[in-house]
């Protein structure tokens, strides 16, 4: 999932920019850049897989000024994108997942539609999205169109001259939000952006909501719906800490789910909970919390240079960072029965290579794992997450216990079933762990608050 963020002001908006941006790092590890608008459009894009964002926009920062401008943090392709169409002149980013992005491009193709921006063997899926927005009669009519036929997600910034357009996805699949303080409007994937930069939260954008933000206020485009279908993900392991989704923190629902976990561990005697650094400690807070039972740090991460594992594209990148961020303290580990809290278990190499295997080196006597949310059992369709269902801990479980690949699942999605208990034993044995037990989906959609229509389920169960 990559992360935007957009800003107009009375002033220059330069340095609410570029720290506002920077503050979506969490959310992608390939590329980021920058768009600002002052007589001319100036646009800038950095790699930031081996540096962080500061350090590669640190110039631009200081050799730009401006009074309105996006940002992106990406976690796939080079972004912004800048067009000159019959539309007018503007810069865009985007968040979110086509799946028929194939099918799109060979559509406009055949209307003489050329595409400029190739990467990672296709098009730049951002540069999709402008193409079928000026393929409208206005970019509201654009924005629309491009919505009523992609499959998948999308949420967008534009910046023009009038101001910055912001559209969230039609079905509210990721977020968007509005700050406002004196003189300044933003728009941010991540609330958290705002704190720090002066910015209180103004409004939450609805489902297929889009609004044209100026530095005196806010014009409804187009008004949006009751149709949220919000990712989950987000609250147990995407989000930051201190954001929040239609007004919901993120660290106080993963503190509840620590508690839901630990509610279901009366059986379990331990010495420590810990949770796996960063995501995971605030459900070991609450899992201590509500067991009594002492948080204490046996894995601490090196944070400079080292982001999240589990965003990178490659395995191999992800499976270094995995090994390299994780420093064991031997001292807390020794001869203690552990509780390891996770965010989820998506492949499991990394939670057992990286991890696991660090705490029986260092002498742990016991390892129970207890992720946050249940078994993953299908890649997101509407963000850049997991690429492959046979990549997924608990398909490679099935497929070992049915001896193939099946295609009906559903009594190993039941956590009542006999099938499901034998397959979190075998994901047990694999992991090397003395007992797993996986959050259920009831007690998940407790801890976030909302309603269960309200939230996308799909990755645990298949349905939209």
């Amino acid at each position: 999932m990559s992360g935007i963020f957009g800003t107009i002001s009375q002033e220059n908006c330069v340095e609410d920019l570029f720290y506002g941006t920077d503050y979506h790092s969490h959310m992608g590890t390939e590329y980021a850049g920058l768009a600002v608008l002052n007589d001319t459009f100036i646009r800038q894009i950095h790699g930031i897989a081996q540096s962080q964002f500061k350090s590669k926009f640190f110039e631009d920062y200081y050799n730009i000024q401006a009074k309105s401008g996006i940002g992106v943090i990406s976690d796939f392709d080079e972004q912004p994108i800048y067009l000159n169409s019959k539309l007018g002149q503007f810069c865009i980013v985007t968040v979110g997942l086509i799946e028929n992005k194939e099918a799109l491009v060979a559509s406009l193709l055949n209307k003489g539609i050329s595409f400029s921006e190739m990467k990672h063997g296709g098009v730049n899926v951002t540069e999709l999205i402008a193409k079928i927005i000026i393929q409208g009669k206005t970019l509201i009519d654009g924005i629309e169109k491009m919505f009523s036929i992609i499959d998948g997600s999308c949420s967008l910034l534009l910046l023009t001259e009038e101001g910055i357009y912001a559209a969230r996805d039609r079905f509210g699949y990721t977020p968007l939000a509005i700050g406002k303080k004196p003189g300044a409007f933003a728009v941010a994937s991540e609330t958290s952006a705002f704190a720090n930069l002066g910015f209180d939260l103004e409004k939450y954008l609805a489902p297929g909501e889009i609004v044209l933000v100026t530095k005196d206020g806010l014009v409804e485009k187009k008004s949006g719906t009751k149709n949220n279908k919000i990712c989950t993900f987000l609250w147990i392991y995407t989000g930051f800490p201190a954001s929040c989704y239609e007004g919901i923190n993120v660290e106080v629902v993963r503190e509840r789910c620590g508690r839901s976990l630990a509610k279901h561990d009366k059986d379990i005697e331990a010495d420590v909970v810990s949770g796996v650094p960063d995501s995971g400690v605030a459900h070991a807070l609450g899992y201590a919390i509500e067991s009594k039972i002492p948080y204490r740090r046996p894995l601490v991460k090196y944070t400079p240079g080292y982001g999240r594992s589990y965003t990178p594209p490659s395995q191999e990148t992800r499976d270094l960072i995995a090994k390299m961020k994780l420093i064991p303290i031997e001292e807390i580990i020794r001869d203690n029965r552990i509780v390891v809290c996770e965010d989820s278990i998506v492949r499991g190499t990394q939670l057992k290579n990286f991890t696991i295997n660090k705490l029986w080196d260092a002498g742990a006597k016991e390892v129970h794992v207890r992720p946050a949310c249940p078994p993953l059992m299908f890649p997101c369709k509407f963000c850049l997450s997991t690429r492959s269902i046979h990549e997924l801990a608990a398909r490679k479980a099935i497929k070992a216990l049915e001896g193939h690949d099946i295609e009906d699942i559903s009594e190993y999605i039941d956590h009542t079933s006999e099938k499901y208990r034998k397959m979190v034993e075998w994901i047990a044995r694999d992991l090397e762990v003395t007992t797993l037990r996986f959050q259920i989906i009831k007690d998940m959609v407790e801890a976030v608050g909302l309603p269960q229509e309200k939230l996308c389920l799909y990755c645990w169960t298949g349905k939209v």
